[in-house]
């Protein structure tokens, strides 16, 4: 009868040593995807850039027959978001309100043309004071080169745009360039636009005009 006891026992301690065991591998199986899950996690962790805009800036050049004229206008705000050193997507904002003219020295000459670009014929600014780009489409082209393709909305009308661009990401900071050129007709600024009126002579302005972008921008 003793000996039975003693078998048993015998017997319960081994059951209670294989569960234990199989135990201990199945958490420390279960360990090995929460370790390596938390390394995706952090390799793939998204970065926000917020858009510097003291240090970013816009410059515009619109041509007519005559010649032509060139200015700023204010990024008022933006985001990059970055993951491993690579643009995701990305959203800016432009203050029409702040145009200027940089080519034109008279001050009364400045200020009407000025004025003018901030009217109705123009940019319309009292009524539209911003304008909007969003990127839809990124396509890397090797090192820190891409083609973004994104949504313009100018006095309240989207287009579709596609642009190359440099994006350089140093650390918390961020970089990008990129030129632009957009149909102005396409956002209903159609004031001298040979498109639209006849018998302009020298007095036409071109439809296209050009953006040269450089925005900075830090890790948030």
């Amino acid at each position: 009868m003793k000996l039975f006891q003693h078998a048993a026992s015998f017997a319960s301690i081994g059951v209670i040593a294989v569960i234990t065991a199989f135990t201990v591998q199945v958490k420390n199986t279960q360990a090995i995807p929460a370790t390596v899950n938390d390394n995706i996690i952090a390799a793939n962790k998204v970065t926000a850039f917020q858009v510097d805009n003291k240090n970013s800036k816009l410059l515009w050049t619109a041509r007519k027959v005559t010649g032509e004229h060139t200015g700023t206008i204010n990024i008022s705000s933006g985001t990059l978001n970055v993951e491993n050193s690579a643009l995701k997507s990305g959203s800016f904002k432009l203050d029409t309100r702040s145009i200027t003219v940089t080519d034109i020295k008279d001050a009364e000459g400045n200020a009407k043309l000025t004025g003018h670009l901030k009217s109705d014929d123009f940019f319309a600014v009292e009524r539209y004071p911003s304008a909007d780009f969003v990127i839809t489409g990124i396509k890397p082209h090797g090192g820190n080169e891409y083609n973004l393709t994104g949504k313009l909305t100018i006095k309240g009308i989207t287009n579709d745009i596609s642009f190359p661009a440099t994006i350089k990401v140093d650390k918390d900071k961020l970089t990008a360039a990129a030129k632009v050129k957009i149909d102005r007709t396409k956002y209903d600024i159609k004031y001298r636009s040979k498109n639209y009126f006849e018998n302009l002579g020298d007095k036409a302005i071109y439809d296209d005009f050009d953006l040269d972008i450089t925005l900075v921008a830090n890790a948030q």
